[in-house]
């Protein structure tokens, strides 16, 4: 996890260019689970451009995104996923710009998730669902779409083909592991992703929170590591005694931040009902024991 952000120095509101195709702007929703805030993308030149996770319905924050795009068309405004902190102001702002939502399919669950910003945008409707491998265009960019489910069971990444980047939402992040939250997020589905892009050659990836990532097959194939550490931990505390999930929080997550609590136990119980499905371990009245 990156150090403590200092709030007064971060560029909320404010264009910054990564690179000659893509531009970043901050929007000022904070918190433990958001990092410093989402990251709304501006892909394109001059003529056309596509904003990517518009992030949430703040006034301010799509009065920056209309100022980041300037004369240019929006082309397509486009969502990784639906939850509340990513998609909310793709409506607001298609009804100012007239532009077309494009992404993730609509999804809209009663989420027991561990906060506000995980649930689900029950609002999202897309004029065009993107499936894996479809693209979308403008002048001088390519966008596809890679599907990425486990965070969310309609989560996409977005491969820029002309630059190498990948727009990674909330599946890889260089700050923090992903949150997996059942029952729509799912522990075997998020491996499989992040084997999926393992494979891929994207140069570097653009998570909506957090740093760009420059070592992106690096940091994979560490997550990849860490997740099947967690798998162990697990292991190990079933097969000395039936375990409950907040004893194994308190036994794998030592310092814990308080308000970090209820995300761990939802990625043991995402990595439980893994083992579960495996037939390795199995649960009676909150109780999981092994099978064998």
């Amino acid at each position: 996890m990156d150090a403590p952000f200092d709030l007064s120095k971060l560029p909320t509101g404010l264009s910054e260019q990564m690179e000659p195709l893509v531009a970043r702007v901050l929007a000022g929703n904070p918190s433990p689970y958001t990092y410093t805030g989402t990251q709304t993308y501006i892909v394109g030149n001059a003529s056309d451009r596509a904003v990517i996770d518009p992030g949430p319905a703040i006034d301010s924050h799509i009065d920056a995104i209309v100022t980041a795009i300037g004369d240019a068309k929006i082309a397509a405004i486009m969502c990784t996923h639906t939850h509340r902190d990513h998609s909310p102001a793709a409506a607001p702002l298609a009804a100012l710009t007239g532009a077309p939502i494009i992404g993730c399919a609509p999804l809209v669950l009663e989420d027991d998730g561990p906060r506000a910003d995980e649930s689900f945008d029950r609002y999202y409707n897309p004029d065009q669902v993107l499936k894996d491998g479809d693209t979308f265009a403008g002048d001088g960019w390519t966008i596809e779409a890679v599907a990425t489910p486990g965070h969310t069971s309609n989560h996409l990444c977005l491969a820029v083909q002309e630059s190498g980047a990948l727009f990674t939402g909330d599946h890889v992040m260089a700050w923090s592991t992903s949150v997996i939250v059942p029952p729509d997020g799912d522990m075997a589905d998020y491996m499989a992703s992040l084997q999926k892009i393992y494979e891929r050659e994207d140069k570097v990836y653009y998570p909506a929170h957090g740093k760009k990532v420059k070592n992106p097959r690096q940091l994979v194939r560490g997550m990849m590591g860490h997740r099947k550490q967690r798998e162990r931990q697990i292991l190990k505390i079933l097969e000395a005694s039936p375990a409950l999930i907040p004893d194994m929080v308190t036994q794998m997550y030592k310092g814990l931040d308080p308000r970090l609590v209820g995300a761990a136990g939802q990625s043991v119980r995402a990595h439980l009902i893994d083992l579960q499905n495996r037939g390795v371990a199995g649960e009676a009245n909150g109780l999981w024991s092994m099978t064998a």
